[in-house]
């Protein structure tokens, strides 16, 4: 089957316009990782600001990797959540994962 080189092109786009980032990756990590009150994602990733993690979470509501509720009964009332549209790109996460700590031991056994 012939690929369609614009096609992938326009799929890579869309996927790293809504995944790319410095912290997007990082903050569905956090959250798949137990992480569901803002100050528990902001405590897990360094170096990331209050402001930004606001702004990161709204744009990733809006495409619809992770829910907000609240509940108002609750001591603190907004928790986020992955979605399963979020889930579904887990393995791909992991994989990245799995590269990353492969890049870095042979960056350094190069060095």
């Amino acid at each position: 089957m012939e690929r369609n080189q614009k096609e992938e092109v326009q799929a890579l786009q869309d996927t790293l316009y809504v995944l790319g980032g410095k912290w997007r990756l990082p903050i569905i990590n956090s959250i798949c990782n137990g992480n569901h009150r803002f100050r528990e994602i902001e405590r897990s990733i360094p170096g990331i600001t209050t402001r930004m993690l606001s702004r990161e979470l709204k744009e990733m509501e809006i495409n619809m990797l992770i829910k907000r509720t609240k509940d108002r009964d609750a001591e603190i009332q907004v928790k986020y959540e992955s979605t399963p549209y979020c889930k579904s790109f887990g393995p791909v996460i992991e994989e990245m994962i799995k590269w990353g700590k492969s890049h870095r031991e042979e960056i350094i056994r190069n060095s």
